[in-house]
């Protein structure tokens, strides 16, 4: 069984900082691309970060590029982002994703998790 949890979300000031860390089970995690979306309030959710399987391909949106971090631990199963300089219009929920294929930048995902909230006051 496919399982994805994310943790990490929260309420932070505008400019501070936040690791989201995801978790994966019942799939190939060290074989597959993983990525980040988020979904803030009336808006339609959208493209955040993505990894390759080992690790050495990112993608980011324009958005957050020079911010955010995409990272994993294929030992541990687990897919981190590190959001820094955040700003009130980075508030959403925040989903984690994994991916049929070794590569792709915002497409080709397959399964999602819950989401955790990101609130940032300015």
């Amino acid at each position: 069984q496919v399982q994805l949890v994310e943790s990490g979300g929260g309420l932070v000031q505008a400019g501070g900082s936040l690791r989201l860390s995801c978790a994966a089970s019942g799939m190939p995690f060290s074989s597959i691309a993983m990525g980040w979306f988020r979904q803030a309030p009336g808006k339609e959710r959208e493209f955040v970060a993505a990894i390759s399987w080992s690790g050495s391909s990112t993608n980011y949106a324009d958005s957050v590029k020079g911010r955010f971090t995409i990272s994993r631990d294929n030992a541990k199963n687990t897919v981190f982002l590190q959001m820094s300089t955040l700003k009130s219009e980075d508030t959403a929920v925040y989903y984690c994703a994994a991916a049929t294929v070794r590569w792709t930048k915002s497409d080709a995902y397959a399964y999602w998790g819950r989401g955790t909230q990101v609130t940032v006051s300015s």
